[in-house]
C-alpha cells in the first residue's frame, strides 16, 4: 500500500472509529475487534426497510385524481 492509500484508510478508519462511538456506544477496541460484516450487520439492521414503491397502474389512477380535483 502507497503512503497516499494509507492516510486514506487511516482517516477513513479512524472516522468509521468515531462514527461507531457516538451512534452504537463502540469503544476504539470493540471496534478495531469487530469485523466489516459485524459493523455492516447493525448498520443494515437500524436502516429504515426499502420501499416497495407503487406500480404503473397505481400512479396513473393518483394522476388522474389529482388532474380532476
Amino acid at each position: 500500500m502507497n503512503a497516499k492509500a494509507e492516510t486514506r484508510f487511516g482517516e477513513a478508519a479512524a472516522r468509521l472509529s468515531g462514527q461507531a462511538a457516538l451512534l452504537i456506544g463502540w469503544s476504539p477496541d470493540t471496534f478495531w475487534a469487530a469485523t466489516p460484516a459485524e459493523l455492516a450487520a447493525i448498520v443494515m439492521a437500524a436502516a429504515p426497510p426499502p420501499a416497495d414503491g407503487i406500480d404503473r397502474n397505481t400512479l396513473s389512477a393518483m394522476m388522474e385524481r389529482d388532474a380532476h380535483g
